[in-house]
């Protein structure tokens, strides 16, 4: 019995805790990406977008249980702006994962957060990795003009949507206690998605076996991630999260092959590569929270 702490503090302080913890948080991202492509010929990724809104939102009110009333009105309209940032980030990326493949989808949004970090960065060594990102996006994008010019914009839009979804996570945070703000922006998202989402998805949406993928699909997103990071960040410092996640559009990339069998040439491998090394450059040493 006396080991048993001992065994728990070694277990604590093992190296590779923190980074398999960012990885398995990254992993179920992905696979939950790649779930919600199987409900899009049945719902359409509005319906997609609605089944993921709703149970998140379901779980977050339960866990929180945030009372509006006691909020101003300044309060409520930034939990509404983050709402709708909220609804617009998931709509466009399933959109853009409707017609591009996932690892794509993933390197363009990944330009949101990015951009972000550049921002609160003054270091001349981030020109470098803003031209190797921009490098990389035009990998991906396909030089010669036959990607998905839809799909590609609306990877763009969606990681414009992340870069608000950042900025304005800390405003709400501040004002509102806990995880009360995100948990009422998730029901602000999951209500501005019921008519496009009901509208897409018609009397499908209540199939029980869709309903089961659109439940596990939200876990995955949102739910298992999100606890992962948390733990992952109370083990490392901020910026070495920051050069872990920017595997991100590798591993979806990755995920996308395997699961979705979404073969790349090597341009778009190319591109992911350089969007990874710039992300991981810039992330490494900024100031900005990759999981805000």
């Amino acid at each position: 019995m006396a080991g048993e702490p001992a065994r728990e503090r070694r277990t604590e302080d093992s190296p590779l805790t923190a980074p398999l913890l960012v990885l398995g948080a990254i992993l179920a991202v992905q696979l939950g990406a790649a779930a919600a492509t199987e409900l899009f010929d049945d719902v359409g990724p509005a319906g997609t977008v609605l089944y993921r809104l709703v149970f998140a939102a379901a779980v977050l009110l339960a866990l929180w249980r945030p009372d509006p009333r006691g909020a101003d009105r300044r309060s409520l309209a930034l939990v509404t702006v983050f709402g709708v940032s909220l609804a617009a980030m998931n709509l466009s990326f399933y959109e853009a994962l409707d017609r591009i493949p996932l690892g794509i989808a993933v390197t363009l949004e990944f330009i949101g957060p990015l951009g972000v970090a550049l921002a609160a960065s003054r270091r001349r060594l981030d020109l470098a990795w803003v031209a190797l990102a921009a490098a990389g996006v035009v990998l991906v994008s396909g030089p010669s003009g036959d990607a998905d010019a839809a799909g590609i914009a609306f990877a763009l839009g969606a990681g414009a949507f992340w870069a608000a979804y950042i900025l304005l996570s800390s405003r709400v945070g501040r004002a509102f206690e806990g995880g009360g703000g995100l948990a009422l922006a998730m029901a602000v998202a999951a209500a501005l998605m019921l008519a496009p989402g009901a509208a897409v998805g018609g009397s499908e949406l209540l199939d029980a076996e869709l309903a089961a993928i659109g439940l596990a699909v939200a876990l995955l997103s949102s739910a298992i991630p999100y606890s992962l990071e948390l733990e992952a960040l109370r083990r490392m410092p901020v910026g070495v999260f920051g050069v872990l996640m920017s595997l991100e559009p590798a591993v979806a990339a990755a995920v996308g092959a395997v699961a979705l069998s979404q073969g790349l040439n090597g341009a778009e491998l190319a591109g992911i590569a350089a969007v990874t090394a710039a992300s991981a450059g810039v992330l490494r040493r900024s100031g900005t929270d990759p999981t805000a």
